[in-house]
């Protein structure tokens, strides 16, 4: 096998919710091994400015690429958004995929009414990635884009079923799917987007005050697709019957990552397993 292939892969996000990715990720690609890097010291991204989170992402990307990758995640849709055009023209050499892209694309392929809802944080939603991207693939999409901030700290909190999360979902999602009688009724979205990391977490409460036909697409999933083509695409997928090997690192508190961590990955992350880095 190719000495390239061996190489690990980068993945970066501001804290945890990237997890869900890596989790796809692992389930695709078991026999890969990852780098995996939390900024939690700078959390949350959503709500820097655009030239921060550049920053801020090009720091973390330095650190993964100095250890040696093959390919590099950024597994954050705000960083996504504003930072993915700066490390590709940084690391040429180096593949570098987001989680917007992959995520509309596969709402492009569900989506049989062209009209697609979109939730996630609040900066991903003012910043029209996923607007853009949606629209250079399906130009004739109706794309309807809702901010759902109170999920991320619900997601951290573990509060992801029960009234409360469905309460919460029923307020945001209610009034896109369910308009109110008596106003005027537009094509009701046939496909769902789930815009940011940690949402996945909550996509049973989710589903639950939806149509039961919305098409749910989780950018994690659709991500971990794409690196598996690509990899497939370079000759660089690792060969299979190895067990792959995961390397964690964050920039604070390595009991909260590991604690907060086990509950998006779904399985432990023991406090030995985290590296503390300062970037």
């Amino acid at each position: 096998m190719d000495a390239k292939a061996r190489l690990p892969i980068g993945m970066f996000d501001s804290g945890v919710g990237g997890l869900t990715v890596l989790k796809a990720l692992k389930e695709r690609l078991p026999c890969e091994d990852v780098i995996y890097l939390g900024d939690t010291a700078r959390l949350p991204y959503g709500t820097k400015s655009p030239q921060t989170v550049a920053r801020y992402a090009v720091q973390c990307a330095a650190e993964l690429v100095n250890r040696g990758i093959k390919l590099l995640v950024i597994a954050c849709n705000t960083a996504s958004a504003v930072a993915l055009g700066p490390l590709r023209e940084a690391y040429p050499d180096i593949p570098v995929i987001g989680v917007v892209e992959p995520g509309a694309l596969a709402a492009c392929r569900a989506s049989r009414n062209d009209t697609i809802a979109v939730i996630a944080t609040e900066s991903t939603i003012n910043g029209g990635a996923y607007q853009r991207a949606i629209h250079s693939i399906s130009p004739a999409a109706r794309i309807i884009g809702h901010p759902c901030p109170l999920f991320v700290p619900l997601a951290e909190e573990g509060w992801v079923d029960g009234d409360i999360p469905e309460a919460v979902a029923a307020r945001y999602l209610d009034p896109i799917f369910k308009p109110a009688s008596g106003t005027e009724s537009p094509v009701t979205p046939d496909t769902l987007v789930l815009g940011c990391t940690h949402f996945p977490l909550l996509a049973p409460a989710i589903r639950n005050v939806v149509d039961p036909a919305t098409v749910i697409v989780d950018s994690a999933a659709t991500t971990a697709e794409t690196v598996l083509s690509e990899l497939e695409r370079l000759s660089m997928r690792r060969a299979e019957g190895e067990c792959g090997t995961v390397h964690y690192l964050t920039t604070d508190d390595v009991a909260r990552f590991a604690r907060t961590g086990t509950r998006f990955l779904g399985t432990a992350i023991g406090e030995s397993e985290v590296e503390l880095v300062d970037l």
